[in-house]
């Protein structure tokens, strides 16, 4: 199966039992990296998924629902920031991909990732390059990953304040920036990522 050929990549989806996986959080200065994987059913189809990117955060919430409440297997996983501290962002979100679809109650036949690359793992598996907004499964997994990290970083704003937290979900925006300088990394920060890091020199 070849990339370029999305409208045969749609067919495949449900003729096999494949999964659909996606990360959510690679940029972000603070928190976990969270993935999750998603088999959808075809007998329960589910209209307007898309990239979570492209939604709107109560289009993402109505969405969520739909895909726990109809997919026919998913599961959600994640890296930790010391996980993502000591093996990259990249291996991180690999790592958690990894455990999304292990974890997955029905396991796939085929496993269809986002981005140019796959996890080593024994699945057979295809990389599909924006695939959250070419790939149903995919769209799943992003909306599920999302709204999972974006919750928990609305708990997180309560227990770590100032930073901004609820808002910007951890990105590097101007507002988060000012915070770090003003407060210091929080304990939930990403010692590996530069402005961060660069904090901690300065300190030192």
């Amino acid at each position: 199966m070849k990339n370029n050929n999305i409208c045969l990549e749609l067919n495949v989806e449900y003729l096999v039992m494949s999964a659909g996986v996606d990360e959510v959080g690679r940029g972000p200065l603070a928190w976990d990296v969270v993935t999750a994987a998603v088999i959808l059913d075809p007998a329960r189809p589910i209209a307007g998924l898309a990239d979570s990117k492209q939604l709107s955060e109560a289009q993402r919430e109505r969405l969520y629902d739909l895909i726990i409440e109809r997919a026919l297997s998913y599961a959600i996983a994640r890296a930790s920031v010391a996980e993502i501290d000591e093996l990259n962002i990249l291996q991180a979100s690999l790592l958690a991909m990894h455990r999304a679809v292990l974890a997955l109650p029905i396991q796939p036949e085929f496993v269809y990732v986002d981005g140019n690359r796959c996890p080593k793992w024994p699945y057979p598996s295809e990389a599909v390059v924006k695939g959250d907004s070419k790939v149903p499964s995919i769209a799943a997994a992003s909306i599920l990953a999302k709204v999972t990290r974006d919750r928990e970083m609305l708990t997180l704003d309560g227990q770590f304040p100032g930073y901004g937290l609820a808002k910007h979900k951890g990105y590097p925006t101007r507002e988060h920036l000012a915070a770090l300088l003003r407060l210091g990394p929080s304990p939930i920060h990403r010692r590996s990522f530069r402005p961060v890091a660069d904090l901690l020199q300065v300190s030192k």
